[in-house]
Formats: C-alpha cells, sequence, structure tokens
C-alpha cells in the first residue's frame, strides 16, 4: 500500500510540474520593460552614438551591449561554431565575426565581389553545407565549411534578377535589395521588390516585381526570367522564413505610402471626414499596415490594388480598394486576394522575420518570431525603430498579440538606431543589427532558466 502511495504522490508532482510548465508556455512572455544602461566596451566608444552613454528597454533579467561596430550591418546568419555573418550592401560584402577574448571580435572578409549583397541563408544538399547569399542581381551559392573565414568556391544560382542598373527602371529602384529562403525540397524562393511605391508597371515587367519567384537552389546559371511565380501583390516582401520543421511560408512587407482615403469616412479616432481620394496625414498615419503573413503558391497579397483595412483588428484582415489604381474594382477584386494574416502599425517598415523555435533562446521566448522595425518617415509621429516578438498561437497556426523585445532607439522623436535583423548563437544568446548606429547587439538572459526545459519558478 505504501508503495501505492508513494507512487500515487510522486505522479501527482509531476503532473503539477507539468501543469505550471505548460500554463507559463502558453502565456505570452515578459515584454521589454525593464530599463538597462547599454554595455560598451571602452574600444568601441570613441564614435558616435557610443561615445554618450545609452540605454535600451529590454525584458526583465536580460541584458544587451554593442557586440561589435559594423557599419552599414544589415542581415546577420549564425553558423553552428559560433561565427556570425553579416552583410553589408554598401560595402559589396559579407564579413563574418568571431568572438574573441578581447572585448572586440575578429572581423573577415568572409565574400567579397558582389552587388549589394543582403540575404544570408546556410543550407545543405547532397551530404555538404553552403552558403547562399542574395546580391541585388544575383544569387550566389558558396561552398562552406566550418570554422573558415572565407568563403568557398562560388557558384551563380540565379543571374540578371531585376536591379537598378537594368531594364527600363534606368537606375530608378526604390527596392532593389532581394531576400531569399530555402525549403526542404532546396526551391529557392527569391522576392523580387517592387521599384515604385505603387505603380501597376511593375506586374508588366518580367519577372514581375512586387513578387515572389522560385527556383532549384542545387542548379546554376538560372535566368532570373526561368523562375516560377510563387505569389504575387507584396510591395517589398522581406525576411523570408519558413516556421521551423515545415515549408509554411512567412514574410514581412513594407507597404505603401501615402495612401489616399478610398471612399468618404469618418478618420478613426477623430471626427474629421476625409473624401475619398483625398491625401490626409490623419489617415496616412495608419494606413495601410505593414503586413506579417503567411505566403501560398498562387496567392495574391492585393498590391497595388487592394489594400488592408485594420479598422476591426489586426487579424485576417479585410481590403479597400486603392483608390489610384482600383477605384472601380476592375483590376482586382478584392474580395479574392488572399488576407493578411496579421499587422503591424502602418509605416513601421518590419524588414526581418527570425523563428525561434529549435534555437537555444530562453524557454519563454522558444516558440515564436523576432521581427526588425527599422523605422518609420511617412508619419506625423514617428514609429517602429525597435524589435518585436510574436508568440506563436498554436490554435490558430498564426503569431499572436506584438509585443515589445527590444526598444529605445527614438528618444524623443529622434532615433539613433534602426534595427534591421536578429539571429540566434549557439548559446541562446541573441544577435541584432542596426544598420543606423553600425553595430550588432548581444541580448542575453540573465535569470536562472536558461536553455533547459525546466518548469517555470520566477526569478
Amino acid at each position: 500500500m505504501r508503495k501505492r502511495v508513494v507512487v500515487a504522490t510522486l505522479f501527482g508532482l509531476f503532473a503539477l510540474v507539468i501543469a505550471s510548465a505548460t500554463q507559463h508556455l502558453a502565456a505570452a512572455p515578459p515584454a521589454a520593460t525593464v530599463r538597462v544602461p547599454l554595455t560598451v566596451p571602452a574600444s568601441m566608444r570613441s564614435a558616435p552614438p557610443f561615445d554618450v552613454p545609452r540605454s535600451l528597454n529590454v525584458p526583465p533579467n536580460f541584458a544587451i551591449s554593442v557586440f561589435a561596430r559594423v557599419g552599414g550591418a544589415r542581415f546577420l546568419a549564425a553558423a553552428p561554431n559560433g561565427d556570425l555573418l553579416v552583410s553589408l550592401p554598401g560595402a559589396s560584402k559579407v564579413v563574418l565575426l568571431r568572438p574573441d577574448d578581447d572585448d572586440t571580435p575578429q572581423q573577415f572578409d568572409f565574400a567579397t565581389g558582389m552587388s549589394k549583397p543582403h540575404d544570408i541563408v546556410f543550407h545543405s544538399y547532397g551530404g555538404k553545407p553552403y552558403v547562399f547569399i542574395a546580391a541585388e542581381d544575383a544569387i550566389y551559392r558558396f561552398a562552406y565549411t566550418t570554422g573558415s573565414t572565407e568563403a568557398g568556391a562560388r557558384t551563380t544560382v540565379v543571374k540578371d534578377l531585376p536591379n537598378g542598373s537594368n531594364g527600363e527602371l534606368k537606375g530608378n529602384y526604390g527596392h532593389t535589395l532581394k531576400n531569399i529562403a530555402i525549403d526542404s525540397q532546396h526551391k529557392l524562393y527569391v522576392s523580387i521588390a517592387s521599384a515604385t511605391n505603387a505603380s501597376p508597371s511593375d506586374l508588366a515587367a518580367n519577372p514581375k516585381r512586387g513578387a515572389i519567384y522560385t527556383y532549384d537552389a542545387t542548379a546554376s546559371d538560372q535566368s532570373a526570367t526561368s523562375g516560377s511565380l510563387f505569389a504575387q501583390g507584396l510591395r517589398n516582401a522581406e525576411g523570408l522564413a519558413f516556421v521551423p520543421a515545415t515549408d509554411d511560408l512567412w514574410v514581412v512587407v513594407n507597404n505603401r505610402d501615402q495612401l489616399r482615403c478610398p471612399y468618404d469616412l469618418t478618420i478613426p479616432g477623430t471626427n474629421a471626414t476625409c473624401k475619398a481620394g483625398a491625401l490626409d496625414a490623419r489617415y496616412v498615419d495608419n494606413h495601410p499596415p505593414e503586413e506579417f503573413t503567411r505566403v501560398r503558391d498562387g496567392g495574391n497579397y492585393g498590391w497595388p490594388f487592394c489594400n488592408p483595412n485594420p479598422e476591426s483588428g489586426m487579424d485576417d484582415m479585410p481590403f479597400d480598394r486603392d483608390y489610384e489604381n482600383n477605384k472601380d474594382g476592375s483590376k482586382l477584386n478584392c474580395d479574392t486576394a488572399d488576407r493578411i494574416s496579421k499587422g503591424i502599425q502602418a509605416h513601421s517598415a518590419p524588414l526581418s522575420v527570425t523563428f525561434t523555435a529549435g534555437t537555444n533562446t530562453p524557454i519563454f521566448y522558444r516558440d515564436g518570431a523576432i521581427v526588425g522595425l527599422h523605422g518609420s518617415w511617412n508619419r506625423t509621429e514617428k514609429t517602429g525603430y525597435k524589435f518585436v516578438y510574436f508568440p506563436w498561437d498554436a490554435a490558430r497556426d498564426a503569431p499572436g498579440e506584438q509585443q515589445d523585445l527590444v526598444s529605445g532607439w527614438l528618444e524623443n522623436g529622434n532615433a539613433w538606431g534602426r534595427p534591421v535583423d536578429a539571429a540566434v548563437a549557439p548559446d541562446g544568446a541573441i544577435f541584432l543589427s542596426d544598420d543606423g548606429a553600425g553595430a550588432i547587439y548581444r541580448l542575453t538572459y540573465t535569470g536562472t532558466i536558461r536553455t533547459t526545459w525546466l518548469p517555470f519558478v520566477g526569478d
């Protein structure tokens, strides 16, 4: 009888532990509510903006420091051995940063000789690892050896992608930087963004702009025009990423600017009336939302004919007709467009998506997505300039409510930094890039629960 009591008691305690952990994991993790000094090594304090003390807002029990000064730092990719790759479009290269015993990491030119390299993806096939780099005019594949500070042999996977120096654009290409993703079947997805704010002329190009095309990641010298159209209506899709362990593609989108009122309406939050076709800053400030959305094969996400309407909430938003391009609905029936999964405050300029499942981030941030918000220009009051986190809503298989992960780059209407991308290191630290301050930050958890699966006991 005593054995049965002991077993029952142990089972009950185990059940309580599981219930406690499950309850904690189901809840939203803590947001950026604590303002902390930004730690800056002495060797990095001589130049702005770190020549004066800086602080940032982070979640409880987190610390943040400047890991490296890298001018124009954009997209990141963490290697399995802890090296960090950083794209520098302005310098036409990708550099490798390696932590050192010194305060300053070692820096090496990993890959050079490319035109505005941007996105970086590690991908293996045939038993061999590769690094794929998206330049503005081509996608390159480099042989990769763990620990090497220089990329191996280079192969051109896709050539002649539209950019500012070719085609009918004559140098006028507003979104020439490219973003990529590769699925489990070695299919390469390339975002070819619009050259304009909201002109249907982008749709007449070959390949279409404001679209995502697919290619064979294992092939070479594929023409840009040989790709398959995967999805369209995405003005500037960035941060292409798959939900871990799936081929479910998600992107963030920089939506259009200077949106005119689609019909006579009362501007939300005011008593002011906006006539159809009028350009009113009070309406522009919050329309249209930026987009964080699932992308399907054959999908059309509206741009430049339909704009998501956030008035009933930021989930699964319906569309309004674009007054300039689709006033009578003849160009696209907005009811047939693929609804946007999750909206983000208009003009925040989201640039990146980093899923945290399968990484060593602290357990309560390990089932969601980090998005970098670069910051606004087309808004009366500036917005963005922060990294946000979306816990994953398993019931909807979609992002939950947005919360701040790191903020504070915007002070009294002035921004001293512009967030871009995030990457998770093997030890669970989160690297964050900032092309305004020319910096890579390292966000680390200092509490008692780190990377192992344990019930939450608080700190």
